[in-house]
């Protein structure tokens, strides 16, 4: 009988598991894992010595990349699809798709079959067919997600899991597109803020370029000529030996920055890299303010989401932790768990941790309280989301005119050292 590998999250005391099960299908494998009082949440084939797929969400783990969005699928029928199956905007249509047809009345595999049938991706398209084939031999929606973690998350199995336990799959759906289109807002927004920086950037790189290959070598022929063996300024001399080292090393200029740029990527990939970076990223004195309040606003908009759509407190806080995107949040959260698995509530070990500001803490002891916490989460992610806003327009005003007077500075610098020998050659010849 064929072996499958799992992580699972034990329901009664919340604590993450791994493990071998065997069964004939990986729907009836789920059955079992969740008589036993486990809640999977990756499920696969055990290969032949080969260890169950690791969620790269793990704290201190090789890569924090973003969990919400899909990542790549290789597998697929008559051949190899690379890259993303499906964009995260592309899914969160999908789900939107899906909601309203659920909410409509529609059966989910009904539902299912004719998203399928006007998909245009074909790779989607395929993974949207063993969905229904999944609730077709009797699986639930849920166990069908699991197949495909590349493309769906723990967030977005564990809502719809939970959606199915309570007999809420349209209004978790609902909750989990409208989730995920506040959380493309703020990602679009922030995009279109870096697009003139970044198009500056561009344009000073290209100009400088042009300086440096074309120009100066010709005012070097002149300087030569003119100057008969007399010194030019040191500045001169810097820009023209620049300018000699890019023109004559093409390639390897574009090696050093192709190899620069891998080799932090490679060390942004380890524990200690992730540590820092996120660090900077989040104590920076421009920058950090912005970040913080991002990952402020997807930590409370998550949990929230979560519990509303009745998630355990335990298991939420583990989801939460491993898609809070910054290493020093999940730590955070971690902290947050052991407390509350142990009696704590969850507003007094979140202000020990340091990392969330008062207000955020106090509003969610007032949630506690009242027995409204995800109704005040999603108030504090509302708040942190509009303060995102405003932080990226201020941010956006201000490195406009840095760059501005970056790129003056650098061209200016460049037409000052071709411009001081012929100063002195005016006055040499007075």
């Amino acid at each position: 009988m064929p072996k499958f590998s799992y992580t699972a999250i034990e329901s009664t005391s919340g604590k993450e598991k791994k493990g071998t099960v065997e069964s004939a299908t990986p729907e009836q494998a789920s059955i079992e894992l969740k008589a036993m009082g486990l809640l999977p949440t990756s499920l696969a084939p055990d290969g032949a010595g080969k260890s169950p797929p690791k969620d790269p969400r793990k704290v201190g783990g090789p890569t924090m990349a973003a969990a919400s969005g899909p990542g790549p699928v290789k597998k697929k029928k008559g051949g190899m699809t690379f890259g993303r199956v499906i964009s995260t905007s592309g899914l969160t249509i999908f789900t939107r798709q899906l909601s309203t047809l659920v909410n409509a009345g529609m059966p989910i595999m009904r539902s299912l079959e004719t998203l399928g049938r006007q998909e245009k991706n074909p790779a989607f398209k395929e993974i949207i067919d063993t969905l229904v084939e999944s609730i077709r031999s009797g699986g639930n929606f849920s166990d069908g997600l699991l197949q495909h973690p590349k493309v769906f998350d723990r967030l977005y199995v564990n809502m719809v899991k939970a959606g199915e336990a309570g007999g809420v799959l349209g209004t978790v759906l609902d909750r989990l597109a409208k989730f995920m289109e506040k959380a493309e807002k703020i990602k679009g927004k922030v995009k279109a803020a870096m697009t003139y920086p970044v198009i500056i950037v561009f344009v000073a790189v290209a100009i400088v370029s042009a300086l440096m290959v074309f120009v100066v070598p010709q005012f070097e022929k002149i300087f030569q000529g003119l100057l008969k063996g007399q010194a030019m300024p040191g500045l001169t001399l810097m820009v023209i030996g620049f300018s000699n080292f890019i023109k004559h090393n093409i390639l390897v200029t574009i090696g050093i920055i192709v190899a620069g740029w891998f080799s932090f990527k490679a060390w942004h990939r380890t524990a200690k890299g992730t540590f820092v970076v996120d660090w900077l990223l989040i104590k920076s004195p421009a920058i950090g303010p912005l970040f913080l309040k991002a990952s402020i606003g997807r930590f409370t908009r998550t949990l929230g989401t979560l519990l509303a759509s009745g998630v355990p407190i335990l298991q939420a806080l583990i989801i939460t932790r491993d898609t809070s995107g910054n290493v020093h949040v999940a730590n955070a959260l971690s902290l947050v768990h052991d407390r509350v698995k142990e009696g704590d509530n969850v507003a007094k070990p979140l202000e020990s941790t340091k990392v969330f500001p008062n207000m955020v803490t106090s509003m969610i002891e007032v949630g506690e309280e009242t027995g409204a916490l995800p109704e005040m989460l999603n108030r504090v992610a509302d708040t942190y989301d509009e303060e995102v806003d405003n932080a990226v327009a201020g941010l956006t005003s201000i490195i406009e005119p840095i760059m501005i007077v970056f790129m003056a500075v650098v061209v200016g610098t460049i037409v000052i050292a071709l411009f001081l020998p012929i100063i002195g050659i005016i006055k040499g010849m007075t």
